[in-house]
């Protein structure tokens, strides 16, 4: 994948709908401080997040605990979802990192996004084995599993899902450097228009 397929992975990333950005926004913010919160002595829940609300979420916080051997699947669940996310499908990355933010609570970090992660990488393993089948396979009248589009589409996967966290600080600082910056202009589009003939 080139560096101009790369960079537009990450336009892409908020080229979506609306109700999405809406809902993408809150949803990075949390996933980001939750990351963050990891390099604390006390390493934070996604719950303990949002302590500075004032929302009593203890209870909350103990029932999910309680299921920790349930909640954890819902980490490998996550991961699945992540594998399942494309350019034009995004929002199976943010269902992902919801479904790891729960496990996360019930189970702990490292191991909820390890699961996630394995996950995905084990779906996308076996698809890549599959693929070997029919790497010679023309794809003519028959659906083919190919080499190169499960790399193609598991790169892509991975990117959408790792800068999800970033989608909250990179729209504010998109917001705030944007009366600075000096946008070239437009190329004018060329109109291939029949002559008219003069008359008269």
């Amino acid at each position: 994948m080139t560096r101009a397929e790369i960079a537009r992975l990450a336009r892409c990333v908020v080229r979506r709908p609306r109700w999405q950005l809406v809902l993408a926004v809150p949803l990075s913010a949390w996933t980001l401080a939750w990351v963050l919160g990891q390099l604390a002595d006390t390493p934070l829940t996604p719950l303990g997040v949002l302590d500075w609300t004032g929302i009593p979420l203890d209870a909350a916080s103990s029932w999910a605990q309680e299921r920790r051997h349930v909640l954890v699947w819902l980490a490998t669940l996550g991961g699945l979802s992540w594998a399942a996310t494309t350019e034009q499908g995004q929002l199976p990355a943010l269902a992902g990192w919801f479904a790891v933010l729960v496990a996360g609570e019930a189970a702990g970090y490292e191991h909820a996004v390890q699961r996630a992660m394995l996950s995905m990488v084990v779906f996308l393993a076996v698809l890549a084995v599959v693929s070997l089948t029919g790497r010679r396979a023309f794809v003519v009248d028959r659906v083919a599993v190919m080499p190169k589009d499960v790399m193609r589409a598991g790169i892509t996967a991975a990117l959408l899902t790792a800068v999800v966290p970033l989608i909250a600080p990179g729209l504010a600082l998109t917001r705030l450097v944007r009366p600075y910056v000096t946008k070239p202009p437009r190329p004018l589009r060329r109109v291939d228009a029949p002559l008219l003939r003069e008359t008269g």
